[in-house]
């Protein structure tokens, strides 16, 4: 049977430990057991680790064998934040598919109470990305940023930036990511698309915009298509 990993919420050399609600569920619901084995991922690298202590709030590891070493795509995905059920969606199949951080961004066309209710929003987004990442094995989570502007998005690295654009009539997005790219920034703007200004902005910036089609995508499918078709380059 495969072990269930979890990614340590503190590490001592040789010792690991799972605190607060995440150490709850491994020991109320999940009933750890002293002796259990599970893997153990520091971020780094994935070890076996022995459950040493069950406490409430606290559980704690002895780290054994390196498994192996954690992996992430080096794909950064600037999503402009649209409604909050949806883009959720979005981030949890973003932690699933191995994507390294998550930008959320205020557009021109955002609308103005999402824009305003997104900073809050950030603890728990973290947390969904946290879950996501254990569950689907990855050996670390993707990074959540608090949410920028447009400007602010412009200084955020990526060898290769790519701004999704639905008017975009003559580069293909698969056809933007090159082979040996080693890392990759992606702009998907909000419901409603991005404005001509924004866009205007991004080819001043040096971005390349590209197309995913003919038809119009929701966002959370547009961003999950671009993931896709970008691992499938990288890989």
């Amino acid at each position: 049977m495969t072990r269930r990993r979890w990614i340590a919420d503190e590490l001592l050399g040789n010792r690991a430990a799972l605190t607060g609600d995440h150490a709850r569920h491994l020991a109320n619901v999940l009933r750890a057991q002293v002796g259990q084995e599970f893997d153990i991922s520091s971020g780094v690298e994935v070890r076996r680790g022995k459950v040493l202590s069950v406490h409430p709030d606290r559980v704690e590891f002895e780290l054994g064998e390196g498994i192996a070493r954690a992996e992430q795509a080096q794909i950064t995905v600037a999503i402009s934040i649209f409604k909050f059920d949806r883009m959720e969606w979005a981030i949890e199949k973003c932690t699933e598919l191995g994507v390294m951080r998550i930008v959320p961004v205020i557009a021109g066309r955002t609308e103005k109470h999402l824009a305003s209710a997104a900073a809050k929003r950030v603890d728990r987004w973290r947390r969904l990305v946290h879950q996501a990442a254990e569950q689907s094995r990855r050996s670390s989570s993707p990074k959540i940023a608090e949410p920028i502007n447009i400007k602010e998005l412009f200084a955020v690295s990526g060898e290769t930036k790519i701004v999704l654009s639905e008017v975009e009539q003559e580069t293909m997005f698969k056809d933007a990511i090159q082979h040996g790219t080693s890392s990759a920034l992606l702009a998907f703007g909000p419901e409603g698309g991005w404005t001509e200004q924004e866009l205007a902005a991004f080819r001043e910036a040096g971005w390349t915009s590209a197309s995913l089609g003919n038809t119009i995508l929701r966002v959370e499918t547009a961003v999950i298509a671009a993931v896709a078709v970008a691992l499938s380059v990288f890989h």
